[in-house]
């Protein structure tokens, strides 16, 4: 997750194994870190006292937080494990033809008569064929493995989908983690065709990415909703490709369970998320999440896989992932509003044991920063932006998110017990840092 400042190490490659099969699928267990310290005398109230664990100074994309206990099918299911820990790219490809996109600008892929719903059949064949599958090649450590290897000796380590928004360009979103550190993209199209893709620009950010296939022949478009107007209960539709190419272009249906869902994972939490009973399983990660008007109104990214919990899938909401997308096609790189601080999310534990303010615990203000020029300190407990409540770093993340760069926000913070507001004018950081 990030805020500004909050990146946490979400790695998803852990190295090719020796079968050296690609995998579509990767658990991510996220848990709660104990602290026998944290609890402190049950009498002080002088949160002061609370020290952040000592680490290295931070990178402005470093988080230094807890989180709660979560185990997720990385639909993050793109699923890249069993690969080399790899630099991410970022290539410095600017496009010179800047594309704007909208809910309206791109023409709807099928026709619908009279706006009437239409069964899930048509929408399968009107979406479908703009459903693709992204394979990610890396570097492999054992040389005798050849399943999976192309001539360049790069083997595929994991795999996803995504959907063409751009016929005409041949633009592609996807989710960060589907590309991670990837060497090589391919793109598997529905008419059997395999393309080299280049990576226009990804934000780990908000777990975003754009491909571009240089031959657009007969590709096929969605069409995007507007996932600022769904409502619970209403139908959807899935589409991806889990366990890879094998099973491509799979649909699976349900109902919008849920609006407004946090996550406690870096690219996740810095959205509302959809959540949805419609199946997504490993490999669908990138695909598009459907209404029953043919439109795409969420990016599948991530699965619930508890224990004895089924049916709780969540996807990006499209409309609040155009703005990075725009960015990535536009620039490379996408950049967000920051505060430059690192926030500590294991003070919260502390603070409940003690009774003090819940918020996000500043363990440090980069020097020169918004937040360090707007009189904020390390051990400040920010607790509103304006007038929204912040009761941790993924509350700050959200809340940062809905501003530009160069905005002036009103910070709120508990110093010494003490209530305090200033105002703060928004930096910026972006997918590089």
């Amino acid at each position: 997750m990030d805020n500004e400042i909050f990146d946490e190490d979400k790695s998803e490659n852990k190295g090719l194994n020796d079968s050296a099969t690609p995998q579509e699928m990767d658990t991510v267990i996220i848990e709660s870190k104990s602290n026998s310290d944290s609890s402190g005398s049950s009498g002080s109230s002088d949160y002061s006292s609370f020290s952040a664990p000592s680490s290295p100074k931070p990178k402005l994309s470093k988080k230094l937080a807890g989180v709660v206990a979560l185990c997720l099918t990385s639909a993050m299911i793109g699923g890249l494990t069993t690969v080399t820990l790899l630099p991410r790219i970022y290539p410095n490809l600017l496009s010179s033809n800047q594309t704007t996109l909208t809910t309206s600008s791109l023409s709807p892929i099928s026709t619908v008569s009279n706006s009437s719903q239409f069964p899930v059949t048509q929408i399968a064949k009107a979406v479908g064929p703009a459903v693709v599958g992204v394979s990610n090649f890396q570097s492999s450590q054992n040389p005798f493995s050849r399943q999976n290897s192309s001539s360049s000796g790069l083997q595929e380590a994991g795999s996803g989908s995504g959907f063409i928004i751009d016929a005409q360009k041949g633009y592609i979103i996807t989710n960060n983690h589907v590309i991670d550190s990837a060497q090589k993209i391919t793109v598997s199209l529905s008419d059997g065709r395999t393309l080299d893709a280049k990576l226009v620009g990804a934000d780990a950010r908000t777990d975003l990415a754009v491909l571009q296939i240089s031959d657009t022949k007969n590709l096929t478009a969605v069409a995007l909703g507007d996932s600022t107007k769904l409502e619970v209960g209403e139908s959807v539709v899935a589409i991806g490709n889990p366990g890879g190419n094998d099973f491509a272009r799979s649909v699976t249906t349900g109902v919008i369970s849920a609006t407004n869902r946090t996550l406690d994972i870096q690219g996740e939490s810095s959205f509302g998320l959809i959540q949805t009973d419609a199946a997504i399983n490993p490999g669908n990660s990138g695909g598009p999440l459907v209404d029953y008007q043919g439109k795409v109104i969420g990016i599948n990214s991530a699965k619930y896989a508890q224990s004895g919990f089924e049916g709780m899938g969540f996807s990006i909401p499209i409309s609040d992932a155009l703005p990075t997308i725009q960015q990535l096609i536009q620039k490379g790189v996408a950049t967000h509003p920051a505060l430059y601080v690192s926030i500590n999310d294991q003070y919260n534990t502390y603070a409940q044991s003690n009774n003090l303010p819940q918020g996000a615990y500043v363990a440090e203000a980069t020097s020169g920063g918004p937040a360090d020029k707007a009189g904020i300190k390390q051990g400040d407990v920010i607790t509103k932006i304006n007038d929204t409540t912040i009761q941790n770093s993924s509350d700050l993340v959200r809340e940062l998110y809905k501003y530009k760069v160069g905005d002036k926000i009103n910070v709120t913070f508990v110093r010494s017990g003490k209530s305090q507001v200033v105002q703060a004018t928004l930096g910026e950081i972006n997918s590089n840092q």
